[in-house]
């Protein structure tokens, strides 16, 4: 098990679901409903990549430098994915205009994508028994 992944998938997910909650039942009254099925979106994706985080960090199947490559590319993109939809949806609450760096978001896709492709070409290239 490596606890570091671990503690980061539960700590991710933990606030997946905070955050989910606060979408639910608080946002509704602050923003446009149509910003808050993107802060909904935001929500998931965290939510999906906390569970990826949790099963990386009990599978020993990867050696340590390749878990750590995935590791890292999907907390990034999870944070510029997720994060920067939480500040565009919330953009009308605050003082600064975070469609400016609404670039961020596409970024933080493309980083997701690129984790899960890589964690796919690891796997593939796994010398197995059978």
């Amino acid at each position: 098990m490596n606890k570091t992944i671990m503690l980061t998938g539960i700590a991710l997910g933990m606030l997946a679901i905070v955050l989910g909650a606060f979408g639910a039942h608080g946002l509704g009254k602050l923003v446009p409903e149509s910003a808050v099925d993107s802060f909904e979106t935001g929500v998931r994706y965290q939510m999906y990549h906390a569970l990826l985080l949790i099963l990386l960090g009990t599978w020993k199947g990867l050696p340590e430098k390749q878990l750590r490559n995935v590791f890292v590319l999907v907390v990034l993109g999870t944070l510029f994915f997720s994060f920067s939809i939480y500040f565009l949806a919330t953009n009308s609450l605050t003082m600064f205009d975070f469609k400016r760096i609404g670039f961020i978001t596409p970024l933080g896709g493309s980083i997701l994508i690129l984790a899960w492709g890589i964690l796919g070409f690891y796997v593939f290239r796994l010398k197995t028994d059978k």
